[in-house]
Formats: structure tokens, C-alpha cells, sequence
């Protein structure tokens, strides 16, 4: 008797994983027992399983997605990396706002997977994340929108400015204020170098701030109940730093550049 499609595609690892790596074309045996990091013996009943549900079909040793398959391949590819998102850490995501995010960009939120959550210690918990900082110093550009003062603002620009990154970064009109009266001149200085571009955001910005390299996506958001707990959540997938592009892009529309001050 046939199981519904729905167990056969998730209620097995293996037979899961056989799917997914079928996704891109066929793959000989050999190819799928190294990707699967199992044994022909233990692969072979749950391979029989999507053959007899017509989801998978083989010649000789090569195995390959059926029409049917690729179909249910197709839309099951998003659902697994929407969940592989929240999976990452549920309670973090469980109190987190997301209202600063466009429909269109939330709706494409499996781009953001595999993420990892980095949650600092107490000390370090007002702290920039090192490994954005460490690794925007490396890269060629970094985009940011950001609602947040950091007392080592302008050390941070004086790093990236001796590695020559060029910097694209919307502040939030809370942020400017806070500049023009703690850093004036300093922010003068940034304003006159060509690598560096800023733009004010005269809306309401329900997070703290993202920033998007050459090599990492870096989210930190607020709470639902408006306070911050020092997390972040990163990403280094390909598809990710896209993401993030098309999210400073949405809050850059409606961003006017900052020429002085």
C-alpha cells in the first residue's frame, strides 16, 4: 500500500536527502552514499520507496528525478529552507520584531539559510559584533541602515577606511541627531572621504541594524518588547548577501543622501 507523498518526502532523512541532491540533475550511487555519508545497504530500501511512488527513477547506478518528482522537488526546496531558518534557534525567533522587513523580502526568507545566531556574553553585549567588523575590513563594500550609536563609531570607520572599504550606510534621523551632537567634526571628516556614502532614513525603522559584506549578512533586531539583547543573526550564504542588498535597497528609495552636516 502507498504512503501518502508527504511521509515518503519527510518522514525519512535519507529519503529527503536523496531528493535534494537529485534537484540539480542525476547522480550516480557512489555520489549520493558519499553526499549521504551512508552505506549502500542502509540506502537502498528508502531509494525503493521514491521509486515506487514515482518520484524517483534509475538506470543501472544512476539515479534521477521523475517529472513528478522534480515537481514536488521544486516546491518542497523552498518550505525545507524556511524551515531551516527558524530551526536555526526557535526562541530567538519566537519574540523577535520582524515588522521592518517588506513583505516581498520576508516572503524570501529561506534565502537567508543556514544561519547562525550569535548571542554575546553579558559583557560584550552592547558590543558591535566582531566578526562583522573583523570581516567588513576585508571586503571591497559593506551596505548597513542602522538605528544604533556605538561609542567606537569612528574607530570602526578609521579601520575601514585605512583598508579602503567603501561604505553605503543609512542612519535612522534618531542616529544623525545623536552624531551632530556627540561627533560633529569627526562625521564632517567621513562626509569629505569618497569612499564613504551616507543617507538619512526619515521614517520609523522597527530594528536595530543590518549590515550586508562582501562575505556575511548581519541582522540585530530588536525584541517584541522594544529592548536588546545583544544577538545577531549571520548568514554567509550567496543567496543571503543578495537578500540583504535588496533590503538596503528597499530602505534606500526612501533615504536622502547626507552631503553635510
Amino acid at each position: 500500500m502507498k504512503k501518502p507523498l508527504l511521509d515518503v518526502i519527510f518522514m525519512s532523512e535519507k529519503r529527503k536527502g536523496v531528493l535534494l541532491l537529485l534537484k540539480d540533475g542525476a547522480k550516480e550511487m557512489e555520489t549520493l552514499l558519499r553526499s549521504l555519508n551512508t552505506t549502500r545497504q542502509a540506502l537502498l530500501p528508502p531509494i525503493r520507496i521514491l521509486e515506487e511512488h514515482y518520484l524517483v527513477s534509475h538506470d543501472r547506478d544512476t539515479y534521477e528525478l521523475t517529472t513528478i518528482g522534480k515537481l514536488v522537488v521544486d516546491d518542497m526546496f523552498p518550505l525545507l529552507g524556511v524551515v531551516g531558518v527558524f530551526d536555526s534557534n526557535i526562541d530567538y525567533w519566537k519574540d523577535r520584531k520582524l515588522e521592518f522587513l517588506p513583505p516581498q523580502l520576508l516572503s524570501r526568507i529561506e534565502d537567508l539559510n543556514p544561519v547562525k545566531i550569535y548571542e554575546p556574553s553579558l559583557t560584550n553585549i552592547h558590543q558591535p559584533v566582531k566578526e562583522l567588523i573583523e570581516i567588513t575590513a576585508s571586503s571591497r563594500i559593506m551596505y548597513a541602515v542602522t538605528n544604533v550609536f556605538h561609542p567606537n563609531f569612528m574607530e570602526l570607520f578609521a579601520l575601514w577606511k585605512q583598508n579602503a572599504v567603501e561604505i553605503k550606510m543609512i542612519l535612522t534621523k534618531i542616529f544623525l541627531d545623536r552624531i551632530k551632537t556627540d561627533c560633529c567634526s569627526d562625521f564632517k571628516q567621513l562626509l569629505s572621504n569618497e569612499n564613504f556614502h551616507f543617507y538619512v532614513y526619515d521614517k520609523p525603522f522597527d530594528s536595530l541594524y543590518f549590515a550586508v559584506n562582501d562575505h556575511l549578512l548581519l541582522l540585530a533586531r530588536l525584541k517584541k518588547d522594544g529592548c536588546y539583547d545583544g544577538s545577531a543573526l549571520i548568514s554567509y550564504n550567496r543567496t543571503a548577501l543578495e537578500w540583504g542588498k535588496d533590503l538596503f535597497e528597499y530602505y534606500l528609495k526612501d533615504s536622502v543622501p547626507i552631503t553635510e552636516i
